[in-house]
């Protein structure tokens, strides 16, 4: 495949885009989803407003009725639990359902123990994941074996590599294939992790750090700008890979830093805008339990509630975080398409013409 600029074939680090080639890469992206247009069904049509944008919608998934670990069980191998950042998979499952239809292509560039890829199994969608530390690939791969004992037909496959060559990583193939992009970008310091009490030694945390810290080539190990600017870079390769109207949904978070709020979800919008990509919807996805009564139970971690309670010490009233932000993209559908709020994925669309390549033949190949 032929080096491009912004998709560059060596291991450079990670820069800041100038806005002139960010603005570059915008249309020629625009100009390939037009030439791609006519090959691959779009949904219904959008409707246009003179102001050329439109509202963001929302919504609320109930996405921790059960525990993370009930939602694990028999599906994914004992060794995922040392990840210190994994999705909840009905997070990754709810996003599927709604946006894609059985047979479907879903991409996770950035795919760590393979979450987006076994729920995409078990709903009978065809899944590619990418994972830059070659461990967690390994992982993935076993997880995605797992659900191949009761799902045979299981059309998956994982490949190691960086997300910011993410045309480089991935086989040509699935261009303009994808429907779904489901993703989360490493939240470097606010991991999750694990906990052990040492008698005497007090509690110790582990398995709450991405592979060597000093890699710098990881983008958990770069700086939040860096890792901005790298997620830029990944959601751009994305656009390229997403068929016409196809969705990308971002999992996210805001983190504190010294007590300060990072507001990440906003930051993250902003990426998507300038890779190309139309924000249509911002949810919410709950990280705690809504009862019959219309309580909200939290499910924080060991790590969340120690650190209130010591800000609340301090005088710094936070709260526990029950939710995930789920940002919405979407690929233009038409060189000037007006950036118009989604329609819901058309159970009547007729699959694309184009032969479905077998994917765990190209992970082999």
């Amino acid at each position: 495949m032929p080096q491009t600029p912004e998709f560059p074939g060596d291991d450079s680090p990670t820069v800041p885009i100038p806005r002139t080639e960010i603005d570059r890469i915008d249309r020629r992206s625009r100009r390939r989803t037009a030439r791609a247009v006519n090959e691959i069904p779009s949904p219904h049509p959008v409707p246009r407003s003179g102001s050329g944008s439109g509202p963001v919608s929302g919504s609320v998934w109930l996405t921790a009725q059960q525990s993370p670990g009930a939602q694990r069980k028999g599906r994914y191998i004992a060794e995922s639990t040392a990840h210190p950042a994994k999705m909840l998979p009905a997070v990754a499952a709810h996003a599927i359902a709604h946006y894609t239809k059985p047979g479907e292509l879903v991409l996770d560039p950035m795919c760590g123990i393979g979450t987006t890829l076994v729920e995409a199994a078990h709903l009978g969608r065809r899944a590619i994941g990418l994972e830059y530390e070659p461990h967690w690939a390994q992982v993935a791969a076993a997880n995605l074996d797992l659900a191949r004992r009761t799902r045979p037909d299981v059309d998956a496959a994982v490949f190691q590599g960086d997300a910011r060559q993410l045309l480089h990583a991935l086989p040509d193939e699935i261009r303009g294939r994808v429907a779904l992009v489901v993703t989360s970008p490493p939240y470097g310091p606010s991991t999750h992790g694990q906990v052990s009490v040492v008698p005497g030694g007090g509690v110790h945390k582990y398995h709450h750090l991405y592979g060597n810290t000093l890699d710098r080539g990881n983008l958990a190990n770069i700086g939040h700008h860096r890792l901005l600017s790298g997620f830029t870079r990944i959601l751009t390769g994305c656009a390229a890979l997403l068929r016409p109207g196809g969705h990308i949904a971002v999992t996210l978070r805001p983190w504190r830093e010294h007590a300060e709020l990072i507001d990440l979800p906003a930051q993250i919008q902003a990426c998507g805008t300038h890779a190309g990509l139309i924000p249509v919807e911002r949810c919410v996805a709950l990280l705690a339990r809504h009862d019959d009564n219309g309580q909200i139970i939290p499910r924080g971690s060991f790590f969340q509630r120690d650190f209130l309670r010591k800000q609340r010490e301090r005088g710094l009233p936070l709260h526990l975080i029950a939710h995930e932000d789920v940002l919405i993209f979407r690929t233009p559908l038409t060189e000037d398409d007006a950036e118009q709020p989604t329609v819901p994925a058309n159970p009547d669309r007729t699959p694309s013409s184009r032969t479905p390549t077998k994917l765990a033949s190209l992970q082999a190949a």
